[in-house]
């Protein structure tokens, strides 16, 4: 038994010890890959992607829908190359779904006619489908960014009563706020960025306000354009902003809980109540059964 353990051990270190030199070996490669100027399979999975983004096709593609250019800057990717790899997707997709669509009728279905409807169906759903993704995507990140406000007014509160200036007040919290306020930061990160290149301050919260149409950042930034312009006085209004916010946000925590119950309730009308009949009302309809069946 003693012998069994030792020979299971030194398997165990020998296998550790083994996949070690093979994740140094690939580390080593990678490195010498990279200064060759080669790459890999993952880098050259990524240049055919942006490849096929760039064509003229798929460029026209994203460049007629307005509403994809929004949706994509909702998002947060707003840079020539996440462009062009959505471009690839929203390429891509169609004709990955109606291959799969093709080998599982081929399989499965192969006696359904006629045979091209469900390619064809599949060759829309492909299509459809990126926009959807990212539609509900940036609806989420919409989301995230209204609760990430709640946080955010205290912070600038915090900064501007220990005499800080707007400006200022927005690149401590775009350095320094990444882990709390990750969604917030970089649109904050993006507005100095166009601020240091020499655009005004106020008009670019109103661009980006504008651009995200999420509510509680556009009162915000209202706010900050009103302090940008007056120096002062903006502090009330911030105060009465969290407390709209907190009052908003425990509304609708009693709207979520009461629907919680009702749904509740429909689950154990459901469940319960059949249970419920038969422990209480089945020893009566067995005796009942067992009585006519005497007579």
């Amino acid at each position: 038994m003693l012998l069994l353990a030792s020979v299971m051990m030194l398997l165990a270190v020998a296998v550790l010890v083994a996949g070690q030199l093979l994740d140094n070996r690939r580390r080593e490669r990678r490195v010498s890959d990279r200064l060759q100027g080669q790459m890999g399979g993952d880098a050259k999975l990524g240049t055919l992607m942006r490849q096929l983004g760039a064509s003229s096709l798929a460029q026209r593609s994203v460049s007629l829908d307005n509403e994809t250019q929004i949706l994509l800057n909702r998002i947060g990717w707003r840079k020539a190359g996440q462009r062009s790899l959505f471009a690839a997707f929203q390429i891509g997709t169609p004709f990955v779904v109606m291959g799969l669509t093709i080998v599982v009728q081929e399989i499965f279905f192969h006696d359904f006619q006629p045979a091209w409807v469900a390619p064809v169906a599949a060759l829309g759903i492909g299509y459809l489908l990126p926009k959807r993704v990212l539609a509900a995507a940036a609806k989420k990140r919409q989301e995230r960014i209204a609760k990430e406000i709640a946080t955010f007014i205290p912070l600038l509160r915090i900064l501007f009563e220990s005499g800080m200036a707007v400006e200022q007040s927005l690149r401590v919290l775009g350095n320094d706020a990444q882990r709390l306020l990750p969604h917030l930061t970089f649109e904050l990160r993006a507005i100095l960025a166009r601020v240091d290149s020499g655009l005004e301050l106020g008009e670019e919260l109103g661009k980006t306000a504008r651009l995200l149409e999420v509510d509680e950042f556009t009162d915000t930034c209202i706010i900050l354009q009103q302090l940008i312009q007056q120096g002062g006085g903006a502090m009330k209004s911030l105060l009465a902003l969290k407390q709209l916010l907190d009052d908003r946000r425990l509304t609708g925590l009693q709207e979520y809980i009461s629907k919680m119950s009702a749904k509740m309730s429909v689950v154990m009308m459901v469940f319960l109540f059949p249970a419920l009949l038969i422990v209480l009302g089945g020893p009566a309809f067995i005796g009942i059964a067992r009585a006519l069946k005497n007579f």
